[in-house]
This record gives C-alpha cells, structure tokens and sequence, in this order.
C-alpha cells in the first residue's frame, strides 16, 4: 500500500501546519479566530487548504494504487503533492505570492491528472466487462 506512505507524510505536514498556527496563537495571545492578526490569518488558510485538498487528492492516489497503477507514478504522484502543499504553505506563511500560485499549480495539475486518469480506468474498466 505505497498510498499509506503519502497518507502518513500527509499527516505529518498537517501536525507542523498546525503547530505553526498554535504557535502563533499563543504569540498573538488569540484564542479563537484570527484576532485580526494578518500573519495568523495566512497560517490558519496553510492549515486549512491543505486540508481541503489532502482527502480528495489521496484518495484519487489510493484508487490510482487499487486499480493497478505502476506504484512509481504513485510516488511520483505523492511527492509531487506533497512538494505542492509544501510549497504553498511556505507561501501563505512568508506572504509569498510565487510560492503560492506555484504550490497551488502542482496541486490543481496533480488534481485533474488524477481526476481524469482515475475517470478513463474506469470507463476502461466498464468497456472491458
């Protein structure tokens, strides 16, 4: 299950994206909400847009995996995700805009590839039965 590795790394970025908003909490003395406070704010949206598109993209990745796919496009595929929200979230952290129209490039092409080719094994799938 190579999708397992990608649903851990997953996980993990999601711990630092919410350690990094904590911290700023605790910095700006905010217990809920954004307190107005721009830098948070950005931290918050990292936080909550890789997980917005960290379930979809994973399992379009599981799926990918269960229908037969080489399991190097699965981990090119993963990294290539994760190397997207990565780059997105230092984006939004560092009010970066390169880094965020990058990191969300990588992850609305991974998206659709995944989208589409997920959509043509299956039709395949329903020709060949």
């Amino acid at each position: 299950m190579h999708t397992s590795i990608y649903a851990g790394l997953c996980g993990l970025l999601m711990v630092w994206l919410a350690l990094q908003t904590i911290k700023l909490r605790r910095a700006n003395r905010v217990k809920l909400g954004d307190g107005g406070n721009f830098v948070l704010q950005s931290a918050i949206r990292a936080q909550g847009n890789f997980a917005e598109y960290m379930p979809i993209v994973l399992i379009l990745l599981f799926l990918l995996e269960y229908n037969g796919m080489y399991y190097l496009v699965i981990h090119a595929v993963g990294i290539a995700f994760l190397t997207g929200r990565w780059i997105h979230a230092q984006g939004l952290l560092t009010d970066n805009l390169r880094y965020r129209m990058r990191g969300m490039g990588f992850t609305l092409t991974i998206l659709i590839g995944l989208a589409v080719v997920n959509i043509l094994l299956a039709v395949l799938h329903l020709i060949k039965s």
